[in-house]
């Protein structure tokens, strides 16, 4: 919902403005990726305000790369990897500027609740996982390739119904980066942990309570 409602429509005037300048989608990527790493630096300096904004000005352009790229006709698996690497680039930044072993979990617990979201929207439209031998690709494959094959393993033989796939996707990445903006912005960073540990638990829940279907031989 925070997606649809308010960082598509804040991210639409970048798009258009992207699209007159002929700005290419991937560098959109990029510099989306470099106000996250600003916004890391200004958390581990400790200034809380501007971590803060900047995290969320890198969820508008994280928003904008994606729309820049249907507008102009310019999807590619390139930017799709791009994307995906420097999501948890950034990530990683925001955590580790954090200072502390908690971030560990916290890192953990946000890279599986995106993969859960992703795979099971994936899943659920019969989708495969799979990525390409160009050297983008072959790094995704490397750091995504062993979490679409767990959740294969894992959830492969449910039934995914419509309001897990809802459920899921309101726990997203403009989602998670608006409430670390918020604990951050609040004084108590480390507590977008505990957060993570919340979902993570309610994540669990949802597919725990899920009866696995029959498995079939024939192909899916």
């Amino acid at each position: 919902m925070l997606c649809e409602h308010l960082f598509r429509p804040l991210a639409h005037p970048f798009v258009l403005a992207f699209a007159r300048l002929r700005v290419p989608p991937p560098v959109v990527v990029l510099l989306a990726a470099a106000v996250g790493i600003a916004g890391a630096v200004e958390l581990a300096r400790r200034d809380l305000v501007i971590a803060a904004l900047l995290v969320q000005l890198k969820t508008v352009l994280d928003n904008a790369d994606g729309q820049l790229a249907r507008l102009t006709g310019k999807v590619t698996a390139f930017g799709r990897y791009l994307d995906s690497e420097c999501d948890l680039l950034v990530n990683a930044a925001l955590f580790a500027a954090l200072g502390t072993p908690w971030a560990i979990l916290g890192f953990v617990l946000l890279t599986l609740i995106l993969s859960t979201n992703f795979n099971t929207e994936r899943l659920a439209r019969g989708g495969v996982a799979q990525w390409d031998a160009s050297v983008l690709g072959r790094v995704y494959g490397v750091l995504y390739g062993w979490q679409d094959r767990l959740a294969d393993r894992l959830l492969g033989n449910r039934p995914i119904q419509p309001c897990q796939v809802t459920a899921l996707a309101n726990l997203g990445m403009s989602t998670q980066l608006a409430a670390f903006g918020l604990c951050i912005a609040l004084g108590h960073p480390l507590a977008f942990v505990a957060v993570l540990v919340a979902e993570a638990i309610g994540v669990a829940a949802i597919f725990t309570l899920q009866p696995k279907r029959e498995v079939s031989l024939e192909h899916r």
